[in-house]
């Protein structure tokens, strides 16, 4: 789940800023908050920032293999239109 610490440290905050009075409720409030700001991003489909990088890591190699992949097909037709004008 993306920003977990993040998460944590908006709900501290959150507890902290509540008055006084209801200070007594902060431990159930941030359980119910966690918990809803947790349904919250799971319905979002966000992803952590490693599992992005591990995409981008990926994507990037996929990349490189289809320009190489291109490459090699190029001088292979290259090599054909070659034959055929002989």
């Amino acid at each position: 789940m993306a920003g977990l610490g993040n998460l944590e440290d908006i709900v501290k905050r959150f507890s902290a800023a509540l008055p006084e009075p209801v200070r007594h409720l902060q431990e159930d409030m941030e359980k119910n908050l966690r918990g809803v700001m947790e349904g919250s991003l799971q319905k979002m489909n966000l992803v952590t920032r490693e599992e992005f990088d591990i995409q981008s890591a990926v994507l990037l190699r996929t990349r490189e293999k289809l320009e190489a992949l291109e490459q090699r097909l190029a001088a292979i037709e290259a090599q054909q239109t070659a034959a055929k004008a002989d």
